[in-house]
């Protein structure tokens, strides 16, 4: 018996440029920012608000770091193994001189912690509960500044010390910590449920059992109420020869200088600014992206599920919705909203853009990891103007099943995709970049599959669609990263999930993205 052969087609699709100021492109957002700077630039350098809370140590850490982005950053010289030429790797020229922002470091907004409390807080026996009480004692000194004080802050900068990091997480063990006795009981995990006491115990302290016992988490749940960004910093990142073993060597390995300076640059211009650093080039007009996620509620009896929607425009900057919870799990691995949730979703979606556009998109690809079923998609398609087209996309991630391999000493060029028919595709996303002249992985890369599943009008075409799903690999505003893996309507869902699940962002609707990471 013989097979017919089939010939799989297989393409490349280009760096995707991306835009910077007075209309200049480049595929890297290191050199664009470096040769061109913001593409809003303003014409005059914009001084920025920064508030700053952690210990003294941690403060002066960040003080330290501040004023070392006013001047140059070099790359370190290369190692015994390492190539001559590292294009990846580029010196920062300072915050003034690629962002046109700056600030006076004297002029902070500092508050300082005391190291014994944050032990004391993280220690509690009760993990959520020590976690609340971390948390607290960074989110009321903003609380406290913003009732008392005139001085407005653009972004505040929260230092955390090891503890936090190790100890304020899910997965954390805390082996070998004194536990201290708090309020509450260690194995408790949830609310005490006695509805016949409802009405007469006092329960609002066991609030914090509707949060997950994660600091980051809490952090941007509670201050999308709050209306201030926030970035994150370790001291192990700012000062890692400060953190040294027996031998004298760090205890952390952490990114070069260099680096360091580029990505925390990036996240408070993002961060501070109307527009983000960077935006795509050359995007079709009127199409708009949302990632749509879906995360199970914590502790819920009916086991609901929150389902989000973040849009990304071609300028790059995102907003995320929240939509109704529900019983949106069908099996394990599957997600569908019913009609009036779908609908309700995306006529939100739909008005925020004609708020920022004034008409209604053309194009709304929707990027999922799920399939949409027969009723969810109609209210997708329903919700929509007549003259609009709806398309879902499904990107899932693969671990080896499919490889692609060629000559030379690394593996398949990023932007390389396999063609499977009209509406399926392998994508790689990961890869050698002949622009850094390397590979940036630990192993031979894996593709993003790629099905087109729905569209309202006629479906596009595959390799158009492959192009936009690169363009939105590049768009990480939380790094200064030639791009990721996966696009940016995939990369943060669980990120952005995973907040709005906390209960301390209830009622917390549309917020830009960058309150998120």
């Amino acid at each position: 018996m013989k097979f017919p052969e089939k010939s799989l087609p297989t393409i490349f699709i280009d760096e995707p440029p991306l835009e910077f100021a007075y209309g200049q492109s480049c595929p890297n957002p290191k050199d664009g920012l470096f040769l061109y700077g913001p593409h809003r630039r303003p014409k005059r350098t914009k001084e920025i608000r920064i508030g700053v809370i952690g210990t003294d140590a941690g403060i002066g850490y960040f003080k330290t770091w501040a004023e070392g982005l006013k001047r140059r950053v070099n790359v370190p010289p290369p190692g015994k193994t390492d190539k001559a030429n590292r294009l990846h790797l580029a010196n920062f020229p300072g915050i003034e001189e690629a962002f046109s922002i700056s600030y006076v470091v004297d002029d902070f907004v500092s508050y300082s912690l005391e190291k014994s409390k944050i032990i004391d807080a993280t220690s509690l026996l009760n993990q959520h509960e020590a976690v609340a009480k971390t948390v607290a004692l960074y989110a009321d000194r903003v609380k406290r500044h913003d009732r008392d004080e005139e001085q407005a802050v653009d972004v505040w900068v929260f230092v955390l010390p090891e503890e936090i990091f190790e100890r304020c997480k899910p997965e954390a063990k805390r082996t070998g910590v004194p536990k201290l006795k708090g309020e509450f009981a260690g194995r408790q995990r949830e609310r005490f449920d006695a509805p016949l006491f409802a009405g007469v115990l006092d329960q609002t302290e066991e609030a914090v059992f509707d949060d997950v016992p994660d600091f980051h988490r809490q952090v941007k749940a509670q201050f999308l109420k709050l209306g201030h960004t926030t970035q994150l910093l370790r001291e192990t990142t700012l000062a890692p020869e400060a953190f040294t073993n027996a031998a004298g060597y760090p205890t952390r390995k952490t990114q070069d200088p260099a680096t360091i300076a580029w990505n925390l640059a990036t996240g408070l211009y993002y961060k501070t600014q109307p527009s983000p650093p960077w935006k795509l080039s050359g995007i079709r007009p009127g199409v708009c992206y949302v990632g749509l996620v879906y995360k199970v509620i914590p502790n819920d009896k009916r086991d609901f599920v929150c389902c989000a929607a973040q849009m990304f425009l071609s300028e790059g900057d995102g907003v995320v919705f929240r939509g109704a919870n529900g019983p949106w799990k069908t099996s394990d691995y599957e997600f569908h909203l019913g009609a009036e949730a779908a609908k309700s979703l995306m006529e939100m979606v739909v008005e925020a853009y004609r708020e920022k556009h004034g008409e209604a998109p053309r194009e709304v690809f929707i990027h999922g990891r799920t399939f949409f079923d027969n009723k969810e998609w109609e209210a997708f398609a329903a919700a929509v103007p007549e003259g609009t087209n709806v398309v879902g996309v499904r990107i899932q991630s693969t671990d080896g099943d499919v490889k692609l391999y060629r000559d030379g000493d690394y593996p398949v060029l990023r932007g390389s995709a396999i063609i499977l028919d009209d509406q399926n595709a392998y994508l790689w996303t990961n890869g050698y970049a002949p622009q850094l002249d390397t590979y940036i992985g630990p192993e031979t890369p894996n593709p993003l599959f790629i099905s087109v599943l729905r569209s309202k009008e006629a479906f596009p075409k595959i390799d158009g669609v492959l192009r936009d799903i690169m363009g939105l690999t590049k768009i990480n505003y939380n790094a200064c990263n030639f791009n990721d893996s996966l696009p940016v309507t995939v990369r943060f869902a669980d990120k952005v999930g995973d907040v709005l699940v906390m209960g301390s962002a209830k009622d917390a609707e549309r917020q830009p993205f960058k309150f998120y990471v």
